[in-house]
């Protein structure tokens, strides 16, 4: 995603911000606005979604979420893992109101759901829900699975970047991928990973 000179200054900008620097921040959104984009592309395309949730609005949804963060990791893979999962968060709370909306329930409309790209149909609301669901499950089993997951499956890493961001060896990564894959292949029925 980045050049050894980029992560180098979001490196820096990461340290920054973990020390209160409030304008590390401003400084370290031009520096990985393209790789969120293509990550919230990613994401999107990885489930399935084709064009029903708008890209550049997930990415804003996605800054508003992360700017109250005291820490965003120690380096850039630390910090697209959690660009990941809040990403992944946002997709799921749209699918929980897309259900909510079904159901008869109010729930406001948030910058992901406009006119251009009116969020998710029913059924991928449903999907959404079934893997979040799945990955909850999952996650009370072994943690470390999940986040494996998210690395690999949600930003597309790969093996030894997956390693770099949770810290564990490379080995470990491909192990913890095939179990994950067996667990949530068994758990939803279906070939999504």
């Amino acid at each position: 995603m980045a050049n050894p000179r980029m992560a180098a200054d979001l490196t820096q900008l990461l340290n920054a911000h973990a020390t209160g620097d409030e304008a590390a921040f401003e400084g370290l959104v031009p520096l990985v606005y393209e790789d969120l984009r293509r990550l919230a592309r990613a994401q999107l395309r990885r489930i399935r979604f084709g064009e029903t949730l708008n890209t550049t609005a997930l990415v804003h949804e996605a800054y508003l979420r992360l700017v109250d963060q005291p820490s965003m990791g120690q380096d850039r893979h630390h910090f697209y893992s959690l660009c990941a999962r809040v990403m992944r968060q946002i997709i799921v709370d749209s699918a929980r109101r897309r259900r909510s909306q079904k159901r008869g329930g109010f729930e406001p409309i948030t910058q992901i759901d406009d006119d251009k790209h009116p969020g998710l149909s029913l059924s991928e609301a449903e999907r959404v829900l079934e893997i979040d669901d799945a990955l909850g499950k999952l996650l009370e089993i072994d943690e470390r699975l999940v986040r494996v997951v998210e690395c690999k499956f949600f930003m597309g890493f790969t093996g030894a970047e997956t390693a770099l961001a949770l810290d564990i060896p490379s080995r470990t990564v491909d192990r913890l991928w095939v179990r994950a894959r067996a667990w949530l292949r068994q758990s939803l029925e279906s070939d999504l990973l």
